[in-house]
């Protein structure tokens, strides 16, 4: 026989996860922007005294309810930095494409520019993004294909921004053909023959 207790607890559960299923789903319509206490309780069915019992405050909800988006891409392990690259890259544009997190990004950038707790999550996320790329770095680094001064900062940036460049600001496709020229791109621009053919 179920104890109070447990009904009490699972009846929590269910109230959270309907929050943050909610505040999600505001999030990826509208962005950060787009979210708030009324709106979340009215769709949720939640009251708004039993929201703030759990989250203290708005940006409180929206930590917990972007802290599992992004998540890092399993790290390849080709034995080339070339191919453990151009896995990273298509699993990064395919994310761009298709994965909610890339519409509610850009509002997440906007708002830790003056939200301290957005701030943190933001670079939360962006650290569990870039890791495999930390990781790929460093092995490429060990066995000699890549200068020890190109480090997991130059990398990423060198390939993740003609991505986000083109996924938000040009809006053209994020194509095969694009991909691969990326990968090529800083491939040369780290001055690093491609063994993986």
């Amino acid at each position: 026989m179920a104890r109070s207790g447990d009904v009490v607890d699972a009846r929590v559960q269910r109230s959270k996860a309907a929050v943050l299923a909610q505040t999600y789903e505001l999030l990826s319509a509208g962005g950060i922007g787009g979210v708030s206490i009324d709106e979340v309780s009215r769709r949720s069915g939640v009251s708004k005294t039993t929201i703030y019992r759990h989250w203290p405050s708005r940006a409180a909800l929206l930590v917990e309810a972007c802290s599992t988006i992004g998540s890092a891409p399993p790290v390849p392990d080709t034995g080339s930095f070339g191919a453990d690259l151009a896995a990273l890259v298509e699993e990064l544009a395919e994310q761009l494409r298709s994965a909610r997190w890339a519409a509610v990004l850009p509002s997440i950038v906007d708002a830790a520019e003056r939200e301290p707790e957005l701030a943190e999550l933001h670079a939360r996320l962006h650290a569990r993004l870039m890791a495999p790329f930390g990781v790929v770095t460093e092995r490429a680094q060990a066995r000699g294909e890549l200068a020890a001064d190109r480090g997991p900062a130059d990398v990423g940036a060198v390939v993740a921004g003609p991505l986000f460049y083109r996924r938000w600001f040009s809006r053209e496709p994020l194509d095969v053909a694009f991909v691969r020229r990326v990968v090529e791109d800083a491939l040369s621009h780290f001055g690093v023959q491609d063994r993986s053919t």
